[in-house]
Order: structure tokens, then C-alpha cells, then sequence
């Protein structure tokens, strides 16, 4: 039964979020840092959370923008953009912040209609920051930029805090 449920298309909807739901997208955040600790070194707080500090400012500045992600009008994950380059600093790139699935959703093509549904949303120039250790994100981007733009997905290597990433630049057209 399981096979059929995942043939089936998935009704993926990337949903701005609202102050209200800052709580929601604090919990996710909470889901992602915890697989992100697998590659990267993050500190649990003395209240045993993550956090994450920049959340409100997806409500106060105008180049930040908070998605929840629905899958079949259940909670599937979050999608945080904002506009400005972490590498370059040219501040005409959107830039994926941060990027999330739930574990149970993962591997199904879902990610992939969530990242174009986000890159469709604001047209123009793009990065997405991976960090090299995290070798599944590194082939999902790739995978994921390269069905977008029917082309390769090239990327540079910079370094970071003294970790290794991966950036790929591209660029989405308004009716991509």
C-alpha cells in the first residue's frame, strides 16, 4: 500500500508563513538543526533547544520571506528566503536560508517541487549554500537544479568557518 501512496502525486503547497505561526516554524527548525548536527557542529542551549535567532526577522525585514511546506494539507517542513548573498554579498541573489523535509517525506520527489516551487516564486538570480560533508544535500541540490534549469549544476568550493561548502548559482526566469 505504501508503493501507492507514493506513486500517486503529491498536492505539495509552499504556504507564507505568518507571525502567528512562528512557534510552528521554531518546532521544524528545531527537527532540521538536530539532522543538521550530524555535519555540523551546533550547541544545544541550556534549555536543551537549538534556537534559532533570526527566525523574527522573517516578519520585520522585507528581503525575508518564511514558507511552511503542506504535503497532502499536512505539515511537511519549511522553506526560509531571503534575499542577499552569504558568499558574495550581492544583494540582488535570493538565497535559500534554510531548507527542511521531514524524514517521512523525504526521497520521494518532494523536495524537489518544494525547491522549484520556491526558485518559480521570486524569478532572478539564486545561490544555494551546501556544506560538503553533507553529501545528500550535495546530490539533491545538484539533482534538484539541474531538472529546474535543464542544464548542468556547477558549483564552487569555498570555505567557511573551517568547513568546506559547496555554492550553486543560477538563474530563474519569471515563467520558469
Amino acid at each position: 500500500m505504501a508503493s501507492n501512496q507514493q506513486s500517486q502525486p503529491a498536492d505539495v503547497e509552499l504556504i507564507p508563513a505568518t507571525s502567528a505561526q512562528a512557534p510552528i516554524l521554531a518546532n521544524l527548525l528545531e527537527l532540521y538543526a538536530y539532522d543538521f548536527s550530524d555535519f555540523h557542529n551546533i550547541e544545544l542551549g541550556d534549555d536543551g533547544r537549538f534556537g534559532y535567532p533570526k527566525l523574527p526577522l522573517y516578519w520585520t525585514d522585507p528581503n525575508r520571506h518564511a514558507f511552511l511546506v503542506r504535503l497532502n494539507g499536512k505539515l511537511a517542513g519549511l522553506v526560509l528566503v531571503k534575499r542577499g548573498s552569504e558568499v558574495s554579498g550581492d544583494e540582488g541573489v535570493h538565497d535559500i536560508a534554510e531548507f527542511f523535509v521531514i524524514r517521512a517525506y523525504r526521497r520521494r520527489g518532494i523536495g524537489t517541487q518544494i525547491a522549484h516551487a520556491t526558485w518559480r516564486r521570486f524569478p532572478g538570480p539564486w545561490e544555494v549554500r551546501v556544506m560538503a560533508s553533507n553529501q545528500a544535500a550535495c546530490r539533491f541540490w545538484q539533482c534538484a537544479i539541474s531538472a529546474f534549469t535543464g542544464g548542468a549544476a556547477p558549483f564552487t568550493r569555498f570555505e567557511k568557518g573551517g568547513e568546506e561548502w559547496r555554492l550553486f548559482r543560477f538563474v530563474t526566469q519569471a515563467n520558469s
